[in-house]
């Protein structure tokens, strides 16, 4: 597999879900993804957020994206893991805020000067369907 085939999926699946750590406990929740290209798979926060937080204090994350066919033998995943860094480009931030403007309408505020934007740029990527239930020891991963 190409790297491309991993952005493609997750471009095309936006909804996926990511993992953190509060100490020592696994937080788990559905995030959106703003964009993936060859720099790395990118997303949003606000900073009074637990999970910026808890990305600030850990920055280790894995996130699973999902296809949800309505036909489940056609189910298929991929899990991202890796680190994540903080992106200061207050270009990309107006971009962000410009594409989520519905969640100032529902905040009642301007949400811009909160808003954070991470990527994963490096880690270990894979997918997985049903068919693999009993090969995980054997699934092909790409290092980026």
């Amino acid at each position: 597999m190409d790297i491309n085939d991993y952005i493609s999926f997750a471009s095309a699946n936006p909804v996926c879900y990511l993992a953190t750590c509060d100490g020592d406990q696994p937080r788990v929740r559905t995030v959106r993804l703003f964009f993936a290209d060859k720099t790395g798979f990118y997303f949003g926060t606000l900073s009074p957020k637990d999970m910026s937080k808890q990305l600030h204090h850990n920055p280790k994350v894995e996130v699973c994206f999902y296809n949800n066919p309505h036909n489940q033998a056609q189910a298929k995943q991929m899990r991202l893991t890796g680190t994540v860094e903080f992106v200061d480009d207050p270009k990309m931030l107006q971009r962000l805020h410009k594409k989520r403007l519905y969640l100032d309408d529902i905040a009642g505020r301007d949400l811009e000067p909160i808003s954070e934007i991470f990527k994963v740029s490096t880690g270990d990527v894979h997918f997985w369907s049903l068919s693999d239930v009993m090969n995980e020891a054997n699934l092909e991963h790409k290092v980026f």
